[in-house]
């Protein structure tokens, strides 16, 4: 038997040769679950700081998965398994979004070109372009020239 019971956290998590009454009596401790919510929420703030201080030029290199985990004390491992199990989504793709949003907001900005945005976000500027079309469908001079006419 396969019962489907929603946690504190509203996870859905399925258990296996137990009917529904058992899994009632199943308490998941709230620390377990907040501590995953904490992690998350620790990352997202470390790749915002992170993306500020690119933009500030206080660093010029980009940070990988393992450098938020060691910031957290974490194996990257854990990280990524932690996050993915928290929202379904690897953590590269909270990165990616958060890059793909910065790098947009500097493409609206008509003083840099898309060279300078690229080196900016630590990117050589054929490879920002690939990078950005890949996400966007479109190339960076494209959504610029798209967002200047609207």
């Amino acid at each position: 038997m396969i019962t489907a019971v929603t946690t504190p956290a509203g996870n859905n998590a399925i258990l296996k040769g137990i009917t529904k009454e058992q899994a009632a009596q199943i308490k998941i401790p709230k620390k377990f679950i907040s501590r995953k919510e904490e992690i998350y929420r620790d990352y997202l703030r470390l790749v915002d700081e992170h993306l500020a201080d690119i933009v500030a030029e206080r660093t010029d290199k980009m940070n990988e998965l393992r450098d938020f985990a060691e910031a957290l004390f974490i194996h990257p491992t854990h990280l990524s398994n932690v996050i993915k199990e928290h929202t379904g989504y690897h953590p590269c793709f909270f990165y990616e979004e958060k890059l793909l949003k910065l790098a947009k907001e500097l493409l609206l900005d008509n003083k840099r070109s898309v060279a300078d945005v690229a080196y900016l976000l630590t990117y050589d500027p054929s490879n920002f372009t690939k990078w950005f079309k890949s996400f966007e469908g479109i190339t960076p001079t494209q959504f610029r020239r798209l967002h200047q006419q609207a």
